[in-house]
């Protein structure tokens, strides 16, 4: 089977500005292979909505990623707009993700129930937000691992499906 072409969006303004190694980033990119993923592009942009709001949509209809993930971004802090952008550009929300991503990573720090990450569907690109830390990454990720072949599967039959039709 083909790898799957997943998308790594970073929101930190310090990593934009070149100030912060993206480790997050590159804990996704290491990851990734897992779950039989190629990450095809990785972006680091400031914690600007309408920036990220704008890649997101990049990545999922010109780049056509089957997978992004986001990293960073989905505190409480003022500048941590992730989810918002995430939200306003997914035609569907998948609640199950984060709230098993919450759940547990709360075994390991009470902190968790904090998060504010959001997943979805925006046409065939399923769009996952991750904590920034690069230990939140790994616990997240590795809780949602198993699930994520199968829903990838169900969004490419629905692509497939949509061009049998054309």
């Amino acid at each position: 089977m083909d790898k799957w072409k997943v998308g790594i969006l970073t929101a930190s303004d310090k990593g934009s500005r070149g100030e912060r190694e993206d480790i997050s980033g590159s804990v996704i990119k290491e990851l990734v292979s897992s779950i039989n993923g190629e990450v095809i592009q990785h972006e680091v942009v400031a914690d600007e909505q309408e920036w990220i709001k704008k890649s997101l949509i990049e990545l999922a209809d010109v780049t056509q990623c089957d997978l992004i993930f986001t990293t960073g971004g989905t505190g409480f802090a003022a500048r941590d707009v992730t989810p918002e952008a995430t939200k306003a550009v997914i035609e569907r929300e998948v609640p199950g993700i984060p709230e098993r991503m919450r759940a547990a990573t709360l075994v390991n720090t009470k902190f968790a129930i904090l998060s504010r990450a959001a997943a979805g569907i925006r046409g065939n690109t399923l769009i996952i937000n991750l904590p920034g830390s690069p230990k939140g990454v790994k616990e997240c990720f590795e809780s949602i691992a198993d699930v994520l072949p199968h829903a990838l599967k169900l969004l490419r039959a629905n692509l497939e499906h949509d061009q049998e039709g054309v």
